[in-house]
């Protein structure tokens, strides 16, 4: 099983940047998926989370109304549209296959984890 995150970079305040996540291994249109992001000598936080059929979607209070987290099944990718970027959003952003198919905010909801994609947003 694994999880290919991509498309992070440097970007700066106010500008915007979509993440993918592509699974392979095994087909996971069952399960949920969700985004969490870690900065350095901090414990990953969640950031957004997507039901089994893409029906119930669920935010950081921080991200609501900035980002917008989708899935393709049919591709097995999960993509993370992030708008209206602040300098405190920089962090290694990581996707997620959870053990059920509604995605909880816990990081030991989720089974198996991308590598991780550094976004950085400059002021």
């Amino acid at each position: 099983v694994q999880l290919q995150a991509s498309g992070g970079g440097l970007v700066q305040a106010g500008g915007s940047l979509r993440l993918s996540c592509a699974t392979s291994g095994r087909r996971f249109s069952n399960n949920a998926l969700g985004w969490f992001r870690q900065l350095p000598g901090k414990e990953r936080e969640f950031v957004a989370g997507i039901s089994w059929n893409g029906g119930r979607t669920n935010y950081a209070d921080s991200m609501k109304g900035r980002f917008t987290i989708s899935r393709d099944n049919n591709k097995n990718t999960m993509y993370l549209q992030m708008n209206s970027l602040r300098p405190e959003d920089t962090a290694v952003y990581y996707c997620a296959v959870a053990r059920g198919a509604y995605a909880g905010v816990f990081y030991g909801e989720y089974d198996y984890w991308g590598q991780g994609t550094q976004v950085t947003v400059s002021s």
